[in-house]
Protein backbone atom coordinates (compact mmCIF):
# COMPACT_ATOMS: atom_id res chain seq x y z
CA UNK A 1 0.00 0.00 0.00
CA UNK A 2 0.96 3.41 -0.91
CA UNK A 3 -0.11 6.17 1.33
CA UNK A 4 0.70 10.22 0.22
CA UNK A 5 0.42 12.46 3.44
CA UNK A 6 -0.53 16.38 3.12
CA UNK A 7 0.76 18.72 5.47
CA UNK A 8 1.11 22.56 5.46
CA UNK A 9 4.58 22.15 7.77
CA UNK A 10 6.48 19.81 9.60
CA UNK A 11 7.65 22.46 11.69
CA UNK A 12 8.62 20.26 15.17
CA UNK A 13 8.90 23.68 17.34
CA UNK A 14 5.69 25.90 16.20
CA UNK A 15 3.50 22.88 14.29
CA UNK A 16 1.61 21.81 17.03
CA UNK A 17 -0.76 18.73 17.26
CA UNK A 18 -1.27 18.19 13.64
CA UNK A 19 2.41 17.92 13.03
CA UNK A 20 3.18 15.66 15.75
CA UNK A 21 -0.05 13.65 14.72
CA UNK A 22 1.42 13.28 11.02
CA UNK A 23 5.20 13.06 12.44
CA UNK A 24 3.96 9.58 14.42
CA UNK A 25 1.70 8.28 11.90
CA UNK A 26 4.03 8.22 9.16
CA UNK A 27 6.62 6.61 11.17
CA UNK A 28 4.35 3.49 12.22
CA UNK A 29 2.82 3.11 9.20
CA UNK A 30 6.22 2.69 7.52
CA UNK A 31 7.03 0.26 10.45
CA UNK A 32 3.94 -1.71 9.20
CA UNK A 33 5.36 -1.51 5.62
CA UNK A 34 3.15 0.82 3.92
CA UNK A 35 5.21 2.89 1.61
CA UNK A 36 4.58 6.84 3.23
CA UNK A 37 5.43 9.80 1.21
CA UNK A 38 4.99 13.10 2.32
CA UNK A 39 4.20 16.91 1.01
CA UNK A 40 5.00 19.76 2.32
CA UNK A 41 6.71 23.10 2.72
CA UNK A 42 9.82 23.62 3.87
CA UNK A 43 8.73 26.15 6.61
CA UNK A 44 10.74 24.89 9.93
CA UNK A 45 11.90 21.90 8.98
CA UNK A 46 14.91 20.86 10.20
CA UNK A 47 17.45 18.12 8.95
CA UNK A 48 16.97 16.06 12.18
CA UNK A 49 13.22 15.89 11.45
CA UNK A 50 13.88 14.94 8.32
CA UNK A 51 16.82 11.96 9.28
CA UNK A 52 14.28 10.63 11.98
CA UNK A 53 11.76 10.21 8.84
CA UNK A 54 14.32 8.19 6.44
CA UNK A 55 11.65 5.77 5.69
CA UNK A 56 9.26 8.11 4.38
CA UNK A 57 10.01 9.84 0.94
CA UNK A 58 9.26 13.52 1.48
CA UNK A 59 8.53 16.04 -1.17
CA UNK A 60 9.57 19.70 0.57
CA UNK A 61 8.38 22.47 -1.34
CA UNK A 62 9.46 26.51 -0.38
CA UNK A 63 7.39 28.62 1.29
CA UNK A 64 7.55 32.20 0.63
CA UNK A 65 4.56 32.89 3.12
CA UNK A 66 4.61 31.94 6.25
CA UNK A 67 1.24 33.22 7.54
CA UNK A 68 -0.61 31.18 4.69
CA UNK A 69 1.79 28.85 4.14
CA UNK A 70 1.77 29.76 0.02
CA UNK A 71 4.31 27.94 -2.00
CA UNK A 72 6.17 27.94 -5.49
CA UNK A 73 4.65 25.21 -6.81
CA UNK A 74 6.37 21.79 -8.66
CA UNK A 75 3.21 20.98 -10.53
CA UNK A 76 5.04 17.76 -12.31
CA UNK A 77 6.45 16.43 -9.41
CA UNK A 78 3.00 16.49 -7.19
CA UNK A 79 1.10 14.57 -10.02
CA UNK A 80 3.64 12.70 -10.22
CA UNK A 81 3.62 11.98 -6.60
CA UNK A 82 -0.30 11.98 -6.62
CA UNK A 83 -0.59 9.22 -9.64
CA UNK A 84 1.39 6.80 -8.15
CA UNK A 85 0.11 6.11 -4.38
CA UNK A 86 -3.13 4.24 -3.63
CA UNK A 87 -4.86 6.71 -1.03
CA UNK A 88 -4.14 10.18 -0.33
CA UNK A 89 -3.80 11.38 3.49
CA UNK A 90 -4.75 15.60 3.96
CA UNK A 91 -4.59 17.30 7.32
CA UNK A 92 -5.98 20.32 8.13
CA UNK A 93 -8.26 22.10 6.47
CA UNK A 94 -7.45 25.77 5.28
CA UNK A 95 -4.85 24.33 3.15
CA UNK A 96 -3.01 25.82 -0.93
CA UNK A 97 -1.46 22.25 -0.40
CA UNK A 98 -4.83 20.73 0.47
CA UNK A 99 -6.59 22.41 -2.46
CA UNK A 100 -4.23 21.64 -5.43
CA UNK A 101 -3.72 17.72 -4.36
CA UNK A 102 -7.50 17.59 -4.23
CA UNK A 103 -7.70 18.70 -8.12
CA UNK A 104 -5.08 16.20 -9.14
CA UNK A 105 -7.22 13.27 -6.51
CA UNK A 106 -10.10 13.98 -8.14
CA UNK A 107 -8.73 14.14 -11.82
CA UNK A 108 -6.87 10.72 -11.64
CA UNK A 109 -9.75 8.98 -9.44
CA UNK A 110 -7.84 8.89 -6.21
CA UNK A 111 -9.21 7.65 -3.18
CA UNK A 112 -9.09 10.52 0.03
CA UNK A 113 -9.52 11.02 3.25
CA UNK A 114 -9.04 14.26 5.32
CA UNK A 115 -8.25 14.84 8.82
CA UNK A 116 -8.95 18.33 9.86
CA UNK A 117 -7.33 18.09 13.53
CA UNK A 118 -10.17 20.46 14.68
CA UNK A 119 -9.49 23.27 11.91
CA UNK A 120 -13.14 23.43 10.67
CA UNK A 121 -14.40 25.39 12.88
CA UNK A 122 -13.37 29.14 12.39
CA UNK A 123 -11.22 30.11 15.32
CA UNK A 124 -8.69 33.34 15.13
CA UNK A 125 -7.90 35.41 12.19
CA UNK A 126 -8.42 35.47 8.60
CA UNK A 127 -12.12 34.42 8.94
CA UNK A 128 -13.08 36.17 6.11
CA UNK A 129 -10.92 34.25 3.67
CA UNK A 130 -12.05 31.42 5.13
CA UNK A 131 -15.37 32.06 4.03
CA UNK A 132 -14.03 32.53 0.95
CA UNK A 133 -11.74 29.17 1.01
CA UNK A 134 -15.43 26.97 1.89
CA UNK A 135 -16.87 28.79 -0.97
CA UNK A 136 -14.93 28.36 -3.19
CA UNK A 137 -13.41 24.63 -2.82
CA UNK A 138 -13.19 23.93 0.78
CA UNK A 139 -16.60 22.26 1.20
CA UNK A 140 -16.24 20.94 -1.69
CA UNK A 141 -12.73 18.54 -0.35
CA UNK A 142 -14.39 17.78 2.87
CA UNK A 143 -17.99 16.51 1.21
CA UNK A 144 -16.15 15.02 -1.71
CA UNK A 145 -13.48 12.49 0.74
CA UNK A 146 -13.81 8.84 0.37
CA UNK A 147 -13.86 9.38 4.27
CA UNK A 148 -13.56 12.21 6.85
CA UNK A 149 -11.12 11.60 9.94
CA UNK A 150 -12.42 12.83 13.78
CA UNK A 151 -9.97 12.73 16.28
CA UNK A 152 -12.77 12.97 18.75
CA UNK A 153 -16.54 12.64 18.82
CA UNK A 154 -16.89 15.83 19.39
CA UNK A 155 -15.47 16.93 15.81
CA UNK A 156 -18.01 14.64 14.56
CA UNK A 157 -20.63 17.30 14.66
CA UNK A 158 -18.67 19.60 12.89
CA UNK A 159 -17.87 17.45 9.64
CA UNK A 160 -21.78 17.02 9.56
CA UNK A 161 -22.22 20.57 9.31
CA UNK A 162 -20.24 20.40 5.93
CA UNK A 163 -22.96 17.72 5.13
CA UNK A 164 -21.11 14.52 5.58
CA UNK A 165 -23.23 11.35 6.27
CA UNK A 166 -22.20 10.07 9.82
CA UNK A 167 -21.26 6.47 7.88
CA UNK A 168 -18.23 8.09 6.20
CA UNK A 169 -16.79 9.44 9.43
CA UNK A 170 -14.03 7.58 11.61
CA UNK A 171 -13.29 8.84 14.46
CA UNK A 172 -9.34 8.06 15.28
CA UNK A 173 -7.64 9.74 18.09
CA UNK A 174 -4.30 11.61 18.64
CA UNK A 175 -1.68 9.04 19.96
CA UNK A 176 1.94 9.57 21.59
CA UNK A 177 4.86 7.05 22.19
CA UNK A 178 6.58 6.60 25.12
CA UNK A 179 10.19 6.55 23.72
CA UNK A 180 10.93 10.05 23.78
CA UNK A 181 9.37 10.54 27.73
CA UNK A 182 11.42 7.68 29.22
CA UNK A 183 14.61 10.43 30.61
CA UNK A 184 14.13 11.18 34.65
CA UNK A 185 16.22 13.55 36.40
CA UNK A 186 14.47 15.64 38.92
CA UNK A 187 17.89 17.00 39.76
CA UNK A 188 20.22 17.74 36.57
CA UNK A 189 16.54 19.19 35.38
CA UNK A 190 16.35 21.61 38.03
CA UNK A 191 20.50 22.96 38.13
CA UNK A 192 20.31 22.90 34.63
CA UNK A 193 17.66 25.57 34.70
CA UNK A 194 17.71 27.23 37.72
CA UNK A 195 14.65 26.08 39.18
CA UNK A 196 14.42 25.82 42.78
CA UNK A 197 12.93 22.94 45.16
CA UNK A 198 9.32 23.97 45.15
CA UNK A 199 6.84 21.02 43.59
CA UNK A 200 6.52 22.31 39.85
CA UNK A 201 2.95 23.16 37.56
CA UNK A 202 4.48 22.27 34.16
CA UNK A 203 2.85 24.42 30.89
CA UNK A 204 3.96 22.64 27.76
CA UNK A 205 2.86 24.51 24.70
CA UNK A 206 3.25 27.61 22.39
CA UNK A 207 2.88 30.57 24.18
CA UNK A 208 0.03 31.91 22.57
CA UNK A 209 -3.82 33.35 22.98
CA UNK A 210 -5.40 30.04 22.25
CA UNK A 211 -3.60 27.70 24.27
CA UNK A 212 -4.32 30.46 27.23
CA UNK A 213 -1.14 30.65 28.94
CA UNK A 214 -2.22 33.75 30.41
CA UNK A 215 -5.39 32.33 32.07
CA UNK A 216 -2.89 29.96 34.07
CA UNK A 217 -0.42 32.69 35.03
CA UNK A 218 -2.64 35.23 36.21
CA UNK A 219 -5.01 31.89 38.50
CA UNK A 220 -1.20 31.44 39.44
CA UNK A 221 -0.31 34.38 40.42
CA UNK A 222 -4.02 35.26 42.41
CA UNK A 223 -3.37 31.99 44.58
CA UNK A 224 0.71 32.92 45.01
CA UNK A 225 0.54 33.01 48.88
CA UNK A 226 -1.96 29.64 49.22
CA UNK A 227 0.21 27.54 47.11
CA UNK A 228 3.60 28.62 48.25
CA UNK A 229 4.86 24.81 48.09
CA UNK A 230 4.91 25.61 44.19
CA UNK A 231 5.92 26.87 40.94
CA UNK A 232 4.84 27.16 37.53
CA UNK A 233 7.42 26.36 34.86
CA UNK A 234 6.52 26.83 31.27
CA UNK A 235 8.12 25.36 28.06
CA UNK A 236 7.65 25.91 24.55
CA UNK A 237 8.14 28.56 22.04
CA UNK A 238 7.21 32.10 22.45
CA UNK A 239 4.01 32.90 19.73
CA UNK A 240 4.10 36.70 20.41
CA UNK A 241 2.55 36.39 24.33
CA UNK A 242 5.93 36.40 26.39
CA UNK A 243 6.27 40.49 26.92
CA UNK A 244 2.81 39.94 27.78
CA UNK A 245 3.71 37.45 30.36
CA UNK A 246 6.50 38.42 32.03
CA UNK A 247 4.99 41.95 32.34
CA UNK A 248 2.30 39.52 34.60
CA UNK A 249 4.88 38.01 36.36
CA UNK A 250 6.61 41.60 37.36
CA UNK A 251 3.66 43.01 38.30
CA UNK A 252 2.58 40.07 40.86
CA UNK A 253 6.16 39.85 42.07
CA UNK A 254 6.50 35.99 41.53
CA UNK A 255 9.58 35.76 39.25
CA UNK A 256 11.10 33.34 41.92
CA UNK A 257 8.51 31.11 40.86
CA UNK A 258 7.78 31.54 37.50
CA UNK A 259 10.24 30.71 34.76
CA UNK A 260 10.38 30.63 30.80
CA UNK A 261 11.77 27.78 29.75
CA UNK A 262 11.80 27.98 26.14
CA UNK A 263 10.70 25.48 23.97
CA UNK A 264 12.30 22.17 24.72
CA UNK A 265 13.04 18.73 23.36
CA UNK A 266 14.75 15.04 23.38
CA UNK A 267 15.95 14.42 26.95
CA UNK A 268 15.24 18.19 28.61
CA UNK A 269 11.51 18.02 27.74
CA UNK A 270 11.71 14.60 29.22
CA UNK A 271 13.02 15.55 32.34
CA UNK A 272 10.75 18.36 32.44
CA UNK A 273 7.70 16.24 32.30
CA UNK A 274 9.01 13.81 34.58
CA UNK A 275 9.81 16.10 37.13
CA UNK A 276 6.57 17.82 37.38
CA UNK A 277 3.51 17.39 39.56
CA UNK A 278 1.10 17.90 37.72
CA UNK A 279 0.16 19.40 33.82
CA UNK A 280 -1.51 21.88 33.36
CA UNK A 281 -3.56 22.85 29.72
CA UNK A 282 -5.60 25.78 30.35
CA UNK A 283 -6.35 26.11 26.20
CA UNK A 284 -9.56 28.28 25.22
CA UNK A 285 -9.95 25.97 22.40
CA UNK A 286 -8.53 22.88 21.38
CA UNK A 287 -9.80 19.27 19.34
CA UNK A 288 -7.60 17.26 21.41
CA UNK A 289 -4.71 17.88 23.49
CA UNK A 290 -1.32 16.17 22.75
CA UNK A 291 -0.04 17.41 25.99
CA UNK A 292 -2.66 15.33 28.07
CA UNK A 293 -1.10 12.41 26.25
CA UNK A 294 2.52 13.08 27.28
CA UNK A 295 1.24 13.88 30.77
CA UNK A 296 -0.27 10.37 30.43
CA UNK A 297 2.57 8.17 29.75
CA UNK A 298 4.76 9.85 32.54
CA UNK A 299 2.03 9.25 34.61
CA UNK A 300 1.03 12.80 35.49
CA UNK A 301 -2.15 13.89 36.35
CA UNK A 302 -3.73 17.06 34.50
CA UNK A 303 -5.49 20.05 34.88
CA UNK A 304 -7.78 21.13 31.53
CA UNK A 305 -10.21 23.30 30.29
CA UNK A 306 -13.07 21.88 29.12
CA UNK A 307 -12.03 23.71 25.52
CA UNK A 308 -8.97 20.99 25.24
CA UNK A 309 -11.63 17.84 23.99
CA UNK A 310 -10.35 15.45 26.69
CA UNK A 311 -13.42 15.70 29.14
CA UNK A 312 -13.37 11.91 29.79
CA UNK A 313 -9.94 12.57 32.14
CA UNK A 314 -12.44 13.20 34.71
CA UNK A 315 -14.33 10.11 34.48
CA UNK A 316 -11.42 8.24 34.78
CA UNK A 317 -10.22 10.48 37.97
CA UNK A 318 -6.55 11.37 36.01
CA UNK A 319 -7.01 14.96 36.46
CA UNK A 320 -9.50 17.59 36.79
CA UNK A 321 -11.77 19.50 33.92
CA UNK A 322 -12.50 23.28 34.68
CA UNK A 323 -13.94 26.21 32.53
CA UNK A 324 -11.16 27.92 30.67
CA UNK A 325 -11.43 30.88 32.65
CA UNK A 326 -8.88 32.80 35.74
CA UNK A 327 -11.07 31.74 38.20
CA UNK A 328 -12.19 27.93 36.74
CA UNK A 329 -8.09 27.52 36.60
CA UNK A 330 -7.81 29.28 40.08
CA UNK A 331 -10.33 26.70 41.19
CA UNK A 332 -8.64 23.64 40.20
CA UNK A 333 -5.08 24.33 41.25
CA UNK A 334 -6.79 24.68 44.50
CA UNK A 335 -8.52 21.34 44.62
CA UNK A 336 -5.27 19.69 43.23
CA UNK A 337 -2.51 21.50 45.31
CA UNK A 338 -4.15 21.39 48.76
CA UNK A 339 -3.41 17.91 49.47
CA UNK A 340 -6.94 16.71 49.26
CA UNK A 341 -6.46 14.70 45.88
CA UNK A 342 -4.12 11.74 45.61
CA UNK A 343 -1.54 13.42 43.03
CA UNK A 344 0.54 10.26 42.16
CA UNK A 345 -2.72 7.72 41.80
CA UNK A 346 -4.03 10.27 39.43
CA UNK A 347 -1.30 10.21 37.62
CA UNK A 348 -1.52 6.05 37.43
CA UNK A 349 -5.14 6.23 36.32
CA UNK A 350 -4.42 8.74 33.47
CA UNK A 351 -1.55 6.59 32.35
CA UNK A 352 -3.62 3.30 32.33
CA UNK A 353 -6.08 5.26 30.55
CA UNK A 354 -3.68 6.65 28.21
CA UNK A 355 -2.02 3.15 27.73
CA UNK A 356 -5.26 1.72 27.00
CA UNK A 357 -6.48 3.83 24.70
CA UNK A 358 -4.06 6.48 22.79
CA UNK A 359 -0.46 4.45 22.06
CA UNK A 360 0.51 4.71 18.12
CA UNK A 361 1.15 1.07 18.44
CA UNK A 362 -2.10 0.56 18.38
CA UNK A 363 -4.05 3.20 16.35
CA UNK A 364 -1.95 2.50 13.48
CA UNK A 365 -3.94 -0.47 13.15
CA UNK A 366 -7.08 2.00 12.73
CA UNK A 367 -5.77 3.77 9.94
CA UNK A 368 -4.38 0.40 8.15
CA UNK A 369 -8.15 -0.67 8.86
CA UNK A 370 -9.70 2.06 7.14
CA UNK A 371 -7.28 2.64 3.63
CA UNK A 372 -8.29 -0.69 3.11
CA UNK A 373 -11.96 -0.62 3.47
CA UNK A 374 -11.70 2.18 0.99
CA UNK A 375 -9.59 0.83 -1.74
CA UNK A 376 -11.49 -2.71 -1.42
CA UNK A 377 -14.58 0.00 -1.82
CA UNK A 378 -13.01 1.41 -4.56
CA UNK A 379 -12.07 -1.89 -6.44
CA UNK A 380 -15.60 -2.58 -5.70
CA UNK A 381 -17.26 0.32 -7.51
CA UNK A 382 -14.58 -0.26 -10.35
CA UNK A 383 -15.88 -3.38 -11.18
CA UNK A 384 -19.25 -3.05 -10.76
CA UNK A 385 -18.64 -0.44 -13.18
CA UNK A 386 -17.06 -2.78 -15.21
CA UNK A 387 -19.77 -5.08 -15.32
CA UNK A 388 -22.67 -2.07 -16.26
Amino acid sequence: MKVLNVIMLMDPVNGGGSVERTFQMNRFLARSGVECSILTTDSGLTAERISMLKDVEMLVLPCFSRRFYLTRLSYSKIKELVIKVDIVHLMNHWSFQNMVVYFLARRFHKPYVICAAGSLTMYGRSRMLKVLYDQFIGKKIIRNADFCIAITSDEVGCFKSYGVDLDKIAIIPNGVTRENLIIKDDALFRKKFGIGNRRIILFAGRLTYIKGPDLLLRAFCNLKDVLHDYQLVFIGPDAGMLPELEKIVDDNHVNERVKFLGYLDGADKSMAYNASGLLAIPSRKEAMSIVVLEAGVTGKPVLITDQCGFNRVAGVNGGKVVPASVEGLQQGLMELCNGAHDLRAMGDNLMKFVEENFLWDSLVGQYLGLYDRILRNRNLQRRTGERG
